[in-house]
Order: structure tokens, then sequence, then C-alpha cells
């Protein structure tokens, strides 16, 4: 499972939070200038708004960091490079069924001044799409690949898979 991953920190605004101070090293344990803990947290939506019953999130395997590559010229972030293992256990809280989500990706993200993103990615992240929100149906996905996103300053998401696979979580924990 060692591939590199990327925090869903702004993908779908439902991720982040803790994140232990082992993930700021490389694989071989050592130290990795310029990389740190890029936190993620336990998450819940209502029912309706990605699935059709209520959903719950939280990681199980939680080593995501980030580094900085750019900044506006205000100093605010502009591009971000993620990495690192994220399990994340997405539970149904009406059944309990749940499924551990592998979503070790990596990707670099442009964060634009008026609040849009714009998202490079290779391998699966957790993609959360609201009704009319998105490319996808509203649902909650493992998108996989080569692939760009964007999201709008208005929350619309757009993925651009170049070469990848969607995987519906909301139809495993039915």
């Amino acid at each position: 499972m060692r591939r590199t991953a990327l925090a869903p920190l702004a993908l779908v605004a439902v991720l982040l939070g803790t994140q232990p101070a082992s993930a700021a090293t490389s694989p071989d344990g050592e130290s990795a200038p310029g990389w740190e803990p890029a936190p993620s947290a336990p998450w819940d939506v209502g029912a309706g708004v990605r699935c059709d019953f209520p959903v719950h999130g939280e990681p199980v395997v939680d080593e995501v960091v980030r580094r900085v590559l750019s900044t506006h010229p205000d100093g605010s972030v502009r591009r971000v490079a993620y990495r690192g293992d994220l399990v994340v256990r997405v539970t149904n809280t009406e059944t309990r069924a749940s499924f551990d989500a592998d979503v070790s990706g990596s990707a670099v993200v442009e964060y634009r001044p008026d609040g849009s993103q714009f998202w490079a990615v290779r391998g699966p992240v957790l993609v959360g799409v609201g009704a009319g929100q998105g490319s996808l149906p509203r649902g909650l996905y493992i998108v996989d690949g080569v692939y760009t996103m964007e999201i709008g300053a208005g929350g619309y998401k757009t993925v651009h898979l170049v070469h990848g696979t969607t995987d519906d979580l909301c139809a495993r924990i039915d």
C-alpha cells in the first residue's frame, strides 16, 4: 500500500483534522525537508447529501503530508503537493455497513484567489459530489487514475479523466 497520497483537504471539504507527526518522514524513515503533516478528521454527511442515507467517514490510516510549492503575492498558498497513505472507513450510519477506501493518490493543487481550485491527480482520491454540483452524479466516489479536477468558486466539481475509473461508495455500503 506504499503509494503517494493526497489529502482530500479541499476536494470534498469533508476530510481533515489530525495527523501523526511521523507523516513528515520519507518511506525510509528519514526526515523529508519541506513536507508537513496534512491532517484528516472524521466527517459526517446527512441523508441525501451524498448518498440516500447518512454517511460517516473516519481515517484508519493517515500518513498524508503536503509541501507548499508556491504562494500568491499576498503570501497565501498557491500551489501545494500532497502525498502519503490514506485509508478512510466510510460507514452507512443507518445499517453500519462500511468500506475501507484506500484513497492514497497524489496531487498538485492550485488554490486560486477567487476560491476555485485546480487538481492534477494520479491515483485514488475520495470525491464527494452534491446534487447538481458536479460532472458526476450526486454521490461519494473513489476516483482513480490520471485526471484533473476543477472545483469552481461555488463548489461545482468537474472531473476530467485521462485514464481512470470511478467507484461508487454509496452502492458499496447501501
